[in-house]
């Protein structure tokens, strides 16, 4: 039995994997979908203002612990992919690392750094109200919430032991060609004999446009039932 930890993309929550959290279940495995700080709907301004990705990465790091877990698959998607770099600091209490169309940090990037400048326009404008929460972009699902601008402009610190992670898969949404920030990730980490890419032909939220697929890909099934790009996409 598997133990999966889901780490959603910004502005979501534990929902936005809802879709594929029973069909692991189904198959036998422990799933803990996370909601993090700052964006669940009871978290304050001032919870909100202080966010940051260390923040995120203890909420992973306590999640482990609270839950004695060992051996665990880190899944993060989009953001999400900054934040399962608390890997880096697990004591070797993760086996598996999947950037679902995700960023994969190295020392000394953050979020902001690494995507492209039509993403930091967007971040800057929509973060214009507040100074410290990014309203989420239109036509997102209205559960999205205002995420901590603190935690796309920190940088990550690594030591080195992501590295040592068994598995580190990348997986690709094609779907969304012309806006993907990801193209020139997928392209270095093909390059790069210590990971796997896989790539899906959906858009950026593959956990709703094909959950199955995306099921059988983290239970190491072949999979993939093309589905249709649908919501605006939030990297």
């Amino acid at each position: 039995m598997a133990t999966f930890v889901l780490v959603p993309g910004g502005w979501h929550g534990s929902w936005s994997f809802e879709e594929v959290v029973p069909l692991l279940e189904r198959a036998g495995h422990a799933v803990h979908a996370l909601t993090l700080t700052g964006l669940r709907p009871d978290d304050d301004a001032a919870t909100v203002a202080t966010a940051n990705l260390d923040t995120h990465a203890g909420d992973v790091m306590r999640l482990l612990d609270r839950a004695h877990v060992t051996g665990a698959t880190l899944v993060g998607h989009s953001y999400g992919g900054m934040v399962i770099a608390a890997a880096d600091r697990a004591d070797g209490r993760v086996s598996r690392l999947v950037h679902l169309d995700a960023y994969v940090p190295r020392d000394g990037e953050s979020c902001w750094s690494s995507t492209t400048e039509r993403y930091r326009e967007a971040f800057a404008a929509d973060a214009a109200t507040t100074g410290y929460a990014v309203r989420p972009p239109d036509g997102v699902d209205p559960r999205c919430r205002p995420h901590p601008l603190a935690s796309f402009l920190q940088t990550i610190r690594l030591t080195g032991t992501l590295a040592r992670v068994p598995r580190r898969e990348f997986v690709y949404c094609s779907g969304w060609a012309d806006r993907t920030p990801f193209a020139a990730l997928r392209a270095r980490l093909r390059a790069d004999p210590g990971w796997q890419v896989h790539d899906l032909p959906t858009g950026h939220d593959a956990m709703h446009e094909a959950p199955e697929a995306f099921a059988a890909l983290l239970l190491g099934e072949r999979s993939a039932h093309a589905a249709t790009p649908g919501r605006q996409a939030c990297p």
